[in-house]
């Protein structure tokens, strides 16, 4: 009888963790679970300065009347974000008294992580993904906690206004998706990452329609950039969308494996580039086969499922991430919430899953990072963008066409 009521309760325990008739569920209990979690984090865990003064004393500038790019720099350097940046940082600024209540700053960001974590549950709850990959969010989740409340830094809030804009595309409200997308990339450029993928997706999804969501975004980001543009457009465009900016070796997460010279030869920026480009090209173009298209019918108006726009829009910055030039470890958060929902749209089998969520996470808590941590990260990325690519080769159920 023992035994029996325990196979019972196991198989209630699977049912719970796979049926994603219970994902709204999980979600609930793991957000309450979290307001416990960071909670406990910011009252227990002493908080580490890195960049949060350097981002004061940025925006410190802009009070002072400095609208030259070229002029606002903090302890850390200059400021390299666009113009949102400022505009979100200069809010905080006042909120936490000129920047010196630094715990009400890590209270607010916990209500960031919280509403960012809802976003992400929302996504997975839209495309049918099981209560256990919800719950890997949480459990691998060491690293993304102490980057939103122990540190502060603006990678989260791009983050979080991108998923806005995801479950906006989910719900078909493109041209809303389009403006907070926007708003993403002004707060940092990593959100350009989803790019090609949204492009492919507005083509699908709004035909000619797309010149207008893209005359959006570049409206978006002019306004916000307009007191900056007016003093100085060149210092603007140079420093807040600085392709080429150099990385330091000694902070690198993802190629500490290499050589130095060789990590800083712009030969090897060069063919990371082209390897970027290449995978682009071969994902979205797998992408569109999956969709029953090709390049040539494109722009022929269909909806797309939202597992679809969901696959194409991670998958594209999947691939980005692990060819990027440097890593640095607030760089977790770009892709961080994907990677379990990436990861159970492959074939890859459950323990697996489990051991790559483990090694990432085991790659970006190593601190400095060493041969070995980067090198295991780099075999985990190359695994990773090979299963995704992988599961774009069947084709999905056939889309709907618009009625014209």
């Amino acid at each position: 009888a023992f035994t029996r009521d325990a196979v019972v309760m196991l198989g209630s325990v699977v049912r719970l963790a796979t049926d994603s008739r219970y994902t709204m569920l999980a979600a609930a209990l793991l957000l309450v679970g979290e307001v416990v979690l960071n909670t406990a984090i910011v009252s227990f865990v002493p908080y580490t300065e890195i960049d949060w003064k350097a981002y004061m004393q940025e925006v410190e500038g802009v009070v002072n009347g400095t609208y030259d790019y070229t002029q606002l720099q903090g302890d850390t350097g200059p400021l390299v974000y666009p113009a949102g940046f400022v505009y979100v940082y200069l809010a905080l600024y006042y909120i936490t008294q000129l920047g010196a209540n630094i715990r009400l700053a890590q209270y607010i960001f916990i209500g960031l992580y919280l509403l960012n974590l809802a976003l992400v549950f929302n996504i997975y709850r839209r495309t049918n993904m099981p209560p256990i990959a919800l719950a890997l969010l949480c459990v691998f989740s060491y690293r993304v906690h102490s980057i939103f409340v122990l540190r502060l830094f603006n990678d989260p809030i791009a983050m979080l206004l991108f998923y806005a804009a995801v479950n906006l595309f989910l719900s078909k409200r493109w041209t809303l998706g389009c403006f907070v997308y926007s708003l993403a990339v002004s707060v940092k450029m990593n959100i350009l990452l989803f790019a090609p993928g949204l492009l492919l997706l507005l083509l699908a999804e709004r035909g000619y329609k797309t010149i207008w969501d893209l005359a959006l975004c570049a409206a978006v980001q002019l306004i916000l950039a307009v007191p900056f543009l007016a003093t100085n457009p060149v210092g603007y465009l140079m420093r807040a969308f600085d392709l080429g900016r150099q990385f330091q070796f000694k902070w690198t997460v993802n190629w500490k494996f290499l050589d130095e010279d060789f990590f800083l030869d712009r030969r090897f920026h060069i063919a990371l580039l082209a390897v970027h480009l290449v995978l682009l090209a071969v994902y979205c173009t797998r992408w569109l086969r999956q969709q029953g298209v090709g390049w040539a019918g494109v722009l022929k108006s269909r909806s797309v499922r939202a597992e679809d726009i969901v696959m194409l829009l991670f998958g594209c910055n999947l691939a980005g991430v692990a060819v990027a030039r440097s890593l640095h470890y607030q760089f977790y958060v770009w892709y961080f919430h994907a990677l379990p929902w990436l990861l159970f749209r492959t074939r890859i089998p459950l323990a697996l899953r489990v051991v790559l969520l483990l090694a990432v996470e085991y790659s970006w808590n190593v601190y400095p990072a060493t041969p070995l941590s980067s090198g295991v990260l780099a075999v985990c990325h190359l695994i990773m963008v090979a299963a995704v690519f992988s599961a774009v080769s069947a084709p999905a159920p056939a889309a709907k066409e618009k009625t014209k």
